[in-house]
């Protein structure tokens, strides 16, 4: 099949939903769009396996700021998203995420809270006592200080934000094609040109059922294997499939207003309904394939069910109901974002290598990349510093704050 658009993106999960949704908003742009999904169902996609929660406790400001656009994007998105007079319910319960140190954390976490106060993040850092004062149920006797925020944190409905993101864009006219890109050629006359212009050449995008098709711009938005399809462009990045399994128990006995708590072990749990999620990362944490999401049930019993007695001991009588797998397209560079356009490719661009908050970033990374494409720039966010450029550089932008 041969055809052309004036932007091709591959994947259509929670990012590339958002660029497709962003762009077709613009009153700038007046192109067509099509994006390129595999799976319209999105069992596999990372964006319906996620716990899906928001934080803006973060190391760098970048972070910081696009999570900050995603919590006012998921405060506005029932209106934003609605379908004539039914608002889009994408489920957003605000709370806090709590991050807890013993002494040997403690400066890590006096800096990070630094950093984030200086973004106008309303964070508090406590100390072991008023630790045990607001939070009663929790173990605080090896805890030095831990920090949460007043607003702007909590966790949502993943796969009905995603939902109605595709919902809202396939009314705007931008088509799903249920197809996977394989290759995307270099364009033969790549180079740096203008803000706001294009090269004249089309470029092409190889799908595996409908053949080539053409576009002007392409965005690589395809999760784990975003690398992949990098590689066809000439490029290696550092971006792998990750595992990390969620679990789902009960607890016979009440939790009064829980947060997101973050153990200093790297374990985390928050509530959910009548039941609390949890998970750790792997230990070890190998590179595993796009489509391997079998559960460790181990992983629960053996690591994550002692963690959660000692730190609050009213989980000692927990039951586990069930578990899920999904996948971070974890980048060991500096487990940060890939954002904006390949190395001498203005007009191929890529978001990956998330490890771990790509969802939360969406509505932030989405915008940023629609306004790559009409206007050659940033305008709302400056996201220069997710650049590639930093990898080939061998200058890592590292984020501390690795769940």
């Amino acid at each position: 099949m041969s055809g052309e658009f004036d932007v091709i993106i591959a994947g259509g999960g929670a990012v590339g939903s958002a660029c497709a949704y962003f762009l077709s908003g613009m009153p700038e742009f007046r192109g067509s769009v099509a994006v390129v999904e595999p799976d319209p169902t999105y069992r596999g996609a990372a964006s319906a396996r996620s716990a899906s929660s928001i934080r803006r406790q973060f190391s760098t400001p970048v972070n910081i700021a696009l999570s900050a656009f995603g919590i006012e994007f998921l405060r506005d998105a029932p209106r934003l998203l609605s379908r004539g007079d039914v608002p889009a319910d994408v489920g957003l319960i605000e709370s806090s995420y709590l991050y807890l140190a013993t002494a040997g954390g403690r400066a890590a976490l006096e800096h990070c809270v630094d950093v984030q106060q200086s973004c106008g993040v309303p964070v508090t850092l406590r100390t072991q006592a008023a630790l045990a004062t607001r939070y009663p149920w929790l173990n605080t006797a090896d805890l030095s200080a831990g920090s949460d925020t007043a607003t702007g944190e909590g966790w949502f409905d993943g796969f009905a934000l995603l939902t109605a993101l595709r919902r809202a864009n396939e009314d705007r006219g931008v088509r799903y094609l249920r197809d996977r890109v394989v290759a995307i050629d270099r364009q033969s006359n790549a180079g740096t040109h203008p803000a706001g212009t294009r090269p004249p050449g089309l470029r092409r995008v190889v799908l595996e059922q409908r053949g080539r098709l053409e576009c002007r711009c392409a965005v690589i938005a395809a999760g784990t294997r975003a690398r992949e399809l990098a590689l066809t462009a000439g490029v290696d990045l550092p971006v792998y499939a990750r595992k990390r399994c969620v679990f789902v128990f009960t607890c016979p006995r009440a939790i009064p207003d829980c947060p997101l708590i973050v153990d200093p072990s790297g374990l985390w749990f928050r509530p959910e309904r009548d039941r609390f999620l949890c998970g750790l990362p792997a230990d070890p944490d190998p590179d595993v394939a796009p489509d391997d999401f079998e559960v460790e049930p181990a992983q629960f019993e053996d690591r994550a069910w002692p963690i959660l007695a000692h730190r609050v001991p009213a989980f000692e009588a927990v039951r586990l109901t069930g578990a899920w797998a999904g996948h971070y397209d974890y980048n060991t560079f500096d487990q940060n974002a890939f954002v904006g356009p390949l190395p001498n490719e203005p007009d191929l661009l890529i978001a990956s290598g998330f490890s771990g908050h790509g969802l939360q970033q969406a509505p932030g990374v989405g915008r940023a990349l629609a306004e790559l494409i009409v206007f050659g720039e940033y305008r709302s966010l400056d996201l220069r510093p997710l650049s590639v450029a930093r990898f080939t550089a061998n200058a890592p932008l590292k984020e501390l704050i690795i769940i």
